[in-house]
């Protein structure tokens, strides 16, 4: 895991023996990890971790990848094949009562996730289909229903990997292999792009005093040594003009 402070460039690091998907934060202190074996609590000053709940423990080729908490505290993270191949994955949710719900299958590789701010409707990515997913949400109970495909994103611009929604309730999308960040009304039409010198673009979120800064983040792989983007797998800034929401906590 990386901590990085924008202001300063500083980064630290802390080896967890694990593949991480996602990272949250936790209510009472500390961080929660979607980790390759399950739900995992991690412990900062001391790098130690504990497995919270297990996930497909009997399933050494699935891995946990993205995932976020919602506005109740529950946390949710998808699986997907280590050799992203096939439709073996799934979707889950971790309660705060450390109980783990399983939502759907059939998920190829497991992705981009955020809710409306009405709480009345959740977005979730599936990178193999290429597809941004709405659903009907049930703030209460955590419950999911209505799936319907919001958009499909052609293969020449990139495939859909994390996501982001604004304070207006718009949808940032990081592309992988689209060298771009793209931004979608509520309708599914795209109203906004990002260029960014990496071509594999991971994920989006949010930060700074006024949550008016866009952190990108990219990955290295399959472009390491192209001329052309010498920072990727780094961190990227940018002020779109819009600003973000507060991250929700998991309510531990």
């Amino acid at each position: 895991m990386h901590r990085t402070d924008p202001s300063s460039g500083r980064d630290e690091t802390r080896d967890v023996d694990r593949q991480v998907g996602a990272v949250v934060l936790r209510q009472d202190g500390g961080l929660l990890l979607a980790a390759d074996d399950g739900f995992r609590t991690l412990d900062w000053d001391s790098g130690s971790t504990e497995l919270l709940a297990p996930v497909e423990a009997d399933r050494p080729e699935l891995r946990m990848n993205d995932g976020k908490v919602d506005p109740r505290g529950r946390f949710w993270a998808g699986t997907m094949r280590r050799d992203e191949m096939g439709t073996e994955g799934s979707l889950y949710r971790l309660d705060p009562d450390h109980s783990v719900t399983r939502l759907f299958g059939g998920v190829g590789i497991s992705n981009g996730l955020d809710w409306t701010t009405d709480r009345r409707t959740m977005y979730y990515i599936d990178t193999t289909p290429r597809a941004l997913y709405a659903f009907d949400y049930d703030d209460a109970t955590g419950a999911i229903s209505g799936r319907r495909a919001l958009i499909t994103f052609p293969e020449e611009r990139g495939v859909p990997d994390g996501m982001t929604l604004d304070a207006d309730g718009y949808l940032w999308v990081a592309l992988w292999g689209g060298w771009a960040v793209q931004r979608y009304d509520p309708d599914g039409q795209m109203v906004g792009r990002v260029e960014v010198p990496a071509s594999q673009v991971t994920s989006v979120a949010f930060g700074g005093p006024d949550l008016d800064e866009l952190y990108i983040t990219c990955a290295r792989r399959d472009n390491e040594g192209d001329p052309r983007q010498p920072a990727a797998g780094g961190i990227f800034r940018f002020r779109p003009g819009v600003q973000g929401r507060a991250c929700f906590r998991f309510a531990s």
